[in-house]
């Protein structure tokens, strides 16, 4: 069975405290963007041991911390007859990028997993098991907008409808730690609800939606701040960060078309 996981944006994100736990409360919305892997999950021939194998990007770091895979033993570990499984993941979606990408597959894993071997899971149950492989794995069980709180899991759907315009994704290959970007924020609880601001017009967004990661991210690594800069000279209604970094993202006119420039010259560009 064959998976295209999804990526998604964040339209703002506001860190707002600090928890007992060292987590992090904050506020966001998960946007959609159809910028996909691809995930197959096949039964083992001849009841093999379980692999995992990937082609596209290079995933770095240890296979057995992937997240497909993690999504097959959590399931496993409860449901002992899960029989064992081929898995091959085919990377689209940059890594440490602030893309969702690894979250989405881990997500996709557990559907894939329970509906090829029929175990019946509800989606608040799959949304169980998705909590435990991240905070953001939870809203890849999901294909709307949604706005997120507490650590990311707590979401409901929101009306923001983007399908009119065109969004420019940009990659800077630069991979940021999500502890590192956290230990650089003063969490506080802002005047005004990142929900309340996406159903203002999209003009207002400039003045008003905001990504707490951005300045501390850009004071580290100028070329995202210049390029942020970038999408809005060439006439984005709107750009920001995405998540804690590095992809950025303007949201353009249909028929507005974004421009490699110097800048952009060896960068990755994703037009959706």
């Amino acid at each position: 069975m064959i998976q295209y996981p999804h990526c998604k944006i964040n339209l703002g994100l506001s860190i707002v405290a600090k928890r007992a736990d060292g987590f992090h409360d904050l506020e966001t919305v998960f946007y959609p963007v159809a910028l996909k892997d691809i995930l197959e999950i096949t039964p083992a021939k001849n009841n093999q041991a379980t692999t995992f194998s990937n082609s596209g990007l290079a995933i770095p770091g240890d296979t057995s911390n992937n997240l497909c895979l993690k999504a097959y033993h959590l399931l496993k570990a409860d449901f002992p007859s899960l029989p064992e499984i081929q898995m091959h993941l085919h990377k689209i979606i940059p890594m440490g990028a602030g893309l969702g990408g690894g979250s989405s597959d881990g997500s996709s894993a557990l559907k894939i997993l329970n509906t090829l071997f029929e175990i019946g899971l509800s989606q608040e149950q799959l949304i169980i098991y998705a909590e435990k492989l991240g905070s953001d794995c939870p809203y890849f069980l999901f294909d709307a907008p949604c706005h997120a709180t507490g650590k990311g899991e707590l979401l409901s759907p929101i009306e923001c409808n983007l399908s009119n315009y065109t969004i420019v994704l940009l990659h800077p290959g630069i991979h940021i730690a999500t502890p590192w970007a956290f230990q650089q924020i003063t969490p506080y609880k802002k005047d005004k609800l990142i929900s309340t601001i996406i159903q203002q017009p999209i003009s207002t967004w400039k003045q008003e939606l905001i990504n707490d990661f951005e300045a501390p991210v850009i004071h580290a690594y100028p070329i995202i701040g210049a390029l942020k800069n970038d999408l809005y000279q060439q006439g984005a209604i709107y750009a920001s960060m995405s998540g804690s970094g590095s992809s950025l993202y303007g949201i353009y006119e249909k028929n507005k078309k974004y421009q490699q420039s110097d800048l952009t010259n060896n960068i990755r560009i994703d037009t959706i």
